[in-house]
């Protein structure tokens, strides 16, 4: 955390993620996340942890792991465990969702193939129950569609619907953010939001 390279502990740290301790298991992935590299060798040996933990019944061990991933997350890793955090989107917790949501885009970022088949289920998570799992999923697809819009036009009428019925300000500004890179390519829609952005105004 002070800019001290910790590569000489990094072996230590997995031996820690892997105990059954939880007290230790959290003090491992946070060490893991704040000094590991893509160039840290003993990534390579972490895919069956990462696995196991975000199998675990314990909601906040399976929370360490996808924060943790999130964080150190290289393409082999990517690749490696995107079915898995794919699946934690059917979580009974939203707590499990939200996190599973936030941890694919920082997969599809390292390893761009797993997006088109992912996709269609991130965009399910839009019409999920909890709100934070909604922001979350907004947040996501807000995200990517900034490097390129063009692709998300057909999910206007969606988010032209959370723009009608969301009371979280912090969602309905990600929406408007997005409503503004989708206009230049989509004129209709400015007309389409005079109404609601007066209303939110």
């Amino acid at each position: 955390m002070c800019g001290y390279d910790m590569e000489w502990a990094a072996f230590h740290m997995i031996e820690v993620m892997s105990s059954p301790n939880f007290s230790l298991k959290r003090t491992g992935y946070l060490a893991a996340a704040q000094s590991f590299t893509p160039s840290t060798d003993v990534i390579m040996l972490t895919p069956q942890l990462f696995r196991k933990d975000l199998k675990s019944s314990e909601q906040y061990e399976c929370g360490f792991a996808l924060t943790t991933l999130s964080n150190v997350c290289t393409p082999d890793l990517g690749r490696d465990l995107v079915s898995e955090v794919v699946t934690l989107l059917n979580s009974t917790r939203p707590y499990i969702r939200k996190k599973a949501i936030l941890c694919l885009y920082k997969i599809f970022i390292q390893y761009p193939d797993a997006l088109r088949p992912a996709f269609p289920r991130l965009k399910e998570k839009l019409a999920d129950t909890h709100p934070s799992v909604v922001s979350s999923s907004v947040n996501v697809i807000c995200e990517l569609a900034r490097k390129n819009p063009v692709n998300y036009l057909g999910m206007a009428p969606v988010f032209f619907k959370l723009l009608t019925t969301l009371n979280n300000n912090w969602t309905l500004i990600k929406i408007v953010k997005l409503f503004g890179a989708l206009t230049p390519h989509e004129p209709r829609l400015a007309k389409k939001l005079v109404e609601p952005l007066a209303n939110i105004i």
